[in-house]
């Protein structure tokens, strides 16, 4: 069963976010646990987001996936709250990938007053301003770099402090 589990392990690398083709389940570190048990197996998953509306999409995802391992007959994946994701557990490949992406990846420190800032993905410029809060899903906002000009999109931190 440890073959199985390992090969289990392995392709959840091969599930993406489906808006970020480039970032993992496992880079986003949204795998919390996995185990695997007479052919059934088990993944729980921390939801980026609360509401996500990529939850089903990645559900599929991770089940068709996993179908294709010898030795697994059947997957259950169920999503969890506790403990609560957080921006911190975003693998440090995560991040290059996300930037690969053009997406700045969440800052891994807050200023004490709760703002956040983030480096240009595109010139690593520190001169970026917030352009819009609300980016093109609920975790993410839009930047412009002063620097290059171009306009970029962060992921927002979650943190538990």
């Amino acid at each position: 069963m440890t073959l199985v589990l390992n090969s289990v392990e392995e392709a959840l690398e091969n599930v993406k976010d489906p808006e970020i083709d480039s970032v993992s389940i496992i880079d986003l570190g949204m795998v919390e646990h996995v185990e695997v048990e007479e052919g059934e197996a088990y993944v729980a998953l921390l939801p980026t987001f609360m509401g996500c509306p990529a939850l089903e999409i990645i559900e599929k995802n991770v089940k068709n996936e996993l179908l294709t391992i010898e030795g697994v007959q059947s997957v259950k994946v169920k999503f969890i709250y506790s403990p609560p994701w957080t921006s911190d557990r975003i693998t440090a490949q995560g991040r290059e990938r996300l930037k690969d992406f053009g997406i700045a990846p969440p800052p891994t420190k807050m200023e004490s007053t709760g703002e956040w800032h983030v480096d240009c993905p595109y010139c690593g410029s520190t001169y970026t301003t917030m352009d819009n809060i609300f980016g093109p899903t609920a975790c993410r906002s839009i930047l412009y770099c002063k620097s290059c000009k171009n306009p970029f999109e962060a992921m927002k931190p979650v943190s538990t402090m």
